[in-house]
């Protein structure tokens, strides 16, 4: 089964994530609010898939994708932000996410992302 964390400061959206993501057999083992708390949680779970905000208190999306790369090169991150600035979704990909939607997002988005990433997680598996 692969695993995921929700990193998000919004609890609507992790709520909605988790739910959605659960209803396609994934399983969620962590759930946080800000980039800290995910490093953390992070190093602990070592997930398959990381779902995560950008725009966060604490430590912010971009921080935080550097620091689980550092903790683990091959972190597959999905980025789900509202901001729309090219630059910044860019420079998270630099960073080592692999994937990046546009909130407000559809359930079908979602699970599109998550499908592919989940075959890449498969296939490092061998």
């Amino acid at each position: 089964m692969i695993t995921i964390m929700v990193v998000d400061d919004s609890n609507v959206i992790r709520n909605r994530i988790t739910r959605s993501s659960e209803s396609q057999g994934f399983e969620v083992v962590a759930t946080a609010a800000n980039g800290v708390d995910a490093v953390q949680l992070y190093e602990i779970l070592k997930p398959d898939l990381v779902t995560m905000d950008l725009t966060m208190p604490k430590m912010d999306g971009l921080a935080c994708i550097r620091n689980i790369i550092k903790l683990d090169e091959n972190a597959n991150i999905l980025v789900i932000s509202a901001l729309a600035d090219k630059a910044t979704g860019i420079k998270a990909l630099e960073y080592g996410a692999r994937g990046f939607i546009y909130k407000p997002f559809t359930d079908e988005d979602l699970f599109e992302a998550l499908r592919e990433m989940s075959a890449e997680v498969v296939n490092e598996r061998g």
